[in-house]
């Protein structure tokens, strides 16, 4: 299978978009991109919505039509098939403890930071959850959130700690999700990795070197 058939309907602003082509450029693959314009409003026009009604980006549209949307299935569409330069482990063991890491850090961390900037941002009330239905935001839920993420903070501190990288002794679509959560705390909601976190500066300076980090 060659990639020629794909195609990647993203944003260059959104967090979840570069969680997918940080795994694109990690696995060495090319894959045509269309811009979903956030700011505008695409991702709700009829168009698009044909493509995805959940009106989120974003979504890998196959050959044949097909459409996958939420960055799991995505990466775990690419991952199996195009099996080189493996980001979810190699037997059941390690495939199990890199699911379960990359889980935690989606809802413990990437989570948080999204419940935050989401009911917050001017531009986004009415639309404080993404997805096919409107919801008002709840400016109470930003201090919880905020909260969730200094937790998440110091358990990812723990963890790295004990292991070079968040799964374990290698690079993993865990870590991708943990740098982009990372970025995203630092950048929305003004929440960078706290001083005195040795190893998870250590770890941050390392995979956001990788030139895949860049995608």
């Amino acid at each position: 299978m060659t990639t020629e058939s794909l195609k990647l309907y993203q944003s260059g602003g959104s967090p979840n978009s570069r969680r997918v082509r940080i795994f694109i450029a990690e696995k060495n693959l090319t894959i045509p991109t269309v811009a979903v314009d956030l700011g505008k409003g695409e991702q709700h026009a009829e168009a698009y919505r044909a493509i995805n009604p959940r009106r989120v980006v974003p979504t890998l549209v196959l050959g044949d039509g097909t459409s996958i949307g939420e960055v799991p299935a995505i990466q775990r569409y690419l991952e199996d098939a195009f099996p080189q330069h493996p980001l979810f482990g190699t037997n059941a063991k390690e495939k199990a403890l890199i699911t379960m890491w990359e889980r935690r850090v989606e809802l413990e961390g990437f989570a948080s930071v999204m419940e935050a900037i989401r009911n917050v941002l001017p531009g986004l009330q009415g639309r404080a959850i993404a997805g096919p239905h409107d919801y008002e935001q709840i400016p109470a839920l930003v201090d919880r959130s905020k909260q969730r993420v200094a937790n998440f903070y110091s358990d990812l501190e723990v963890r790295l700690s004990e292991v070079g990288f968040v799964a374990g002794d290698r690079y993993s679509v865990a870590d991708i999700t943990a740098l982009v959560t990372v970025d995203f705390a630092t950048k929305a909601i003004d929440m960078p990795v706290p001083e005195g976190h040795v190893a998870t500066k250590r770890w941050y300076a390392e995979v956001s070197g990788r030139v895949s980090a860049g995608a």
